[in-house]
């Protein structure tokens, strides 16, 4: 195959014509070439070349479909390649639920580069379905799939020097592998001793004088743009961020002469998504991505380096670059300012032309793994013995993965905690699904809720049962319709219910993204309905149980103070 385009070439960041050469899925020839002007109506590719976008840290899972149903609509967007973080359904399945992922992947034409989920579980203070230890994370990273060891959520464990926490880092080191990070809020000493470890990246910067210090010390930054966290707003609008930072001490007067003099340019490196939800997925992906950073501020030639050159060269990609040895993943668009796809080439072979992806989707086989029995209303019930009660809330907020400890003063009725929908402090419970059958209540604020109840099997990182509602009976029957469909979310009220079945280890459908969306729609509005105004209910909801991002949450053993890393009371004694 051989053709002559207009190309970028990401490493000189220019733009040109050029003889290009493909054989076997590898370019061979890559060859800047002089036209003159009447020799432009013989280009062969009207429009223009560039390499295929790459999401360097995305949760394949949280796109609610199978891996081949996910690149089935990645394609249509430039996206030809993800490095894929398996850790939902290794939480559920352990390494069986990895290698299904492996091999449902290898059956698209599709680059799914995956890492070794290295928090499973995610802390000791929550019931997973597996667990993987350092000698299941050797035999992963072993693998030709797996690139790197996943974000080491678990940071308290490496600031204060877990030792089976350390095995894992060293296993990463020993077989040459990128460690990616997770430290929400980490500073300072802590910092130092997190980065200490190998750790390479971090994708949960939530304002720049956090990812300023990150940078500094060597970590490369990942800027969010996903569908329940969208920190790039934050992020990238630097000299509104920078007014309200704090520039105290010696670090602080580092960072203010930085600011002063504007040489904060190669401050990100890489643009991800972490968690897509299939209704943003018709949308579109890293495109979009990429012109939301530019309306931003952002170089327009920087922000595609960040999801094609940058990572390929981080995770030791033979991909993102348009040059001879480089496996022949491209993307011909309009033009560079509007990025419309109009074809997706992975390893030299066209796979959407415009109009069609031109390869089948395989079924992900799937067995049930809810193990949990029917509910009842008294079992979302707290008691106590007294009129009224101050009790320890969660307060989450609309696109912020961030929680806040807040308190509200509740009435108590026949000995039964009531909720306030006027204080907006409605009731939460994570139920255990893996046998035990153990429920965990508390209370939570910003969700809106009016009546009726939402439930999930998809809870980071554990998945079981997450439910938010203002009446316990509600709360059971959404729970129990999960329970029914072998994993899903569901919608429950006075007036109407549905649910979405997610029957691949609960977190996902073999049906295709377009079904999936709609009825994940259709969920959302009888959510609105209910008085909800956050944006991404169901992926809110399900953030409420990651206890490894502050500052308080839930999991099925009880609420969870995330700063101090202990549980706490619901009632305020």
């Amino acid at each position: 195959m051989s053709f002559t385009a207009y190309m970028l070439d990401v490493i000189s960041d220019t733009i040109y014509p050029a003889r290009i050469t493909i054989e076997n899925g590898i370019f061979k020839e890559v060859t800047p070439i002089t036209i003159s002007e009447q020799d432009l109506v013989n280009i062969d590719v009207h429009g223009l070349i560039i390499p295929g976008f790459i999401d360097s840290h995305i949760h394949v899972e949280s796109s609610m479909v199978s891996p081949a149903q996910f690149a089935k609509i990645a394609v249509r967007h430039g996206t030809t390649a993800v490095v894929t973080d398996p850790h939902e359904i290794a939480n559920v399945l352990g390494i069986e639920g990895i290698e299904a992922m492996i091999e449902n992947a290898k059956q698209v034409p599709f680059n799914f580069y995956f890492t070794a989920p290295s928090c499973v579980p995610a802390t000791a203070f929550e019931t997973s379905g597996a667990v993987l230890d350092s000698s299941d994370i050797e035999y992963l990273l072993k693998k030709d799939e797996i690139v790197a060891l996943g974000e080491m959520m678990n940071f308290p464990g490496v600031i204060n020097g877990d030792e089976e926490v350390h095995r894992k880092l060293d296993l990463a080191r020993k077989y040459g592998k990128p460690i990616d990070g997770h430290a929400p809020l980490v500073t300072r000493g802590d910092l130092d001793k997190y980065l200490a470890g190998g750790i390479s990246t971090d994708h949960e910067c939530s304002n720049v004088l956090e990812a300023l210090e990150k940078k500094i010390k060597g970590m490369k930054i990942m800027v969010r743009d996903g569908s329940s966290a969208m920190d790039m707003e934050g992020l990238f609008d630097i000299e509104e961020g920078s007014q309200s930072l704090d520039f105290s001490g010696p670090m602080g007067l580092l960072f203010r002469d930085i600011f002063e003099r504007k040489i904060y340019s190669p401050l990100f490196d890489f643009i991800v998504s972490d968690d897509k939800h299939p209704n943003d997925l018709l949308k579109g992906h890293l495109n979009l991505s990429i012109k939301k950073a530019v309306d931003l501020g952002i170089n327009l030639l920087k922000a595609i380096n960040m999801v094609t050159i940058n990572p390929a060269q981080h995770y030791h990609l033979n991909c993102g670059v348009i040059v001879p040895g480089a496996q022949a993943d491209f993307v011909v668009v309009d033009s560079i300012y509007d990025l419309n796809v109009l074809e997706t080439y992975i390893g030299g072979e066209c796979v959407f032309d415009g109009e069609n992806v031109l390869f089948d989707v395989p079924e992900f086989e799937s067995k049930n793994t809810v193990n949990a029995n029917k509910k009842t209303a008294s079992d979302f019930d707290i008691h106590y013995d007294g009129d009224e009660c101050e009790v320890n809330v969660i307060e989450c907020f609309d696109g912020d993965l961030l929680t806040k400890k807040t308190t509200a003063r509740l009435y108590v009725k026949d000995g039964i905690v009531q909720p306030d929908i006027f204080q907006d402090v409605l009731k939460i419970a994570v139920v255990e699904r893996y046998g035990g059958n153990t429920v965990a209540n508390a209370f939570i604020k910003g969700f809106g809720l009016k009546k009726g109840a939402i439930a999930s099997s998809v809870a980071h990182d554990s998945h079981n049962i997450i439910v938010v509602g203002y009446n316990s009976q509600m709360m059971a029957d959404a729970v129990n319709q999960v329970i029914d469909d072998k994993g899903g979310i569901s919608v429950v009220s006075e007036d109407f219910a549905d649910s979405l079945p997610l029957p691949i280890a609960g977190l996902m459908s073999n049906e295709d993204v377009y079904d999936v969306a709609k009825k994940l729609g259709i969920l959302h509005k009888m959510v609105e309905a209910l008085g909800c105004k956050i944006e991404a209910p169901f992926m809110t909801m399900a953030f409420m149980a990651l206890l490894v991002i502050p500052s308080i949450k839930i999991s099925d053993k009880g609420l969870f103070d995330g700063e101090n890393f202990e549980f706490m009371d619901v009632i305020i004694k």
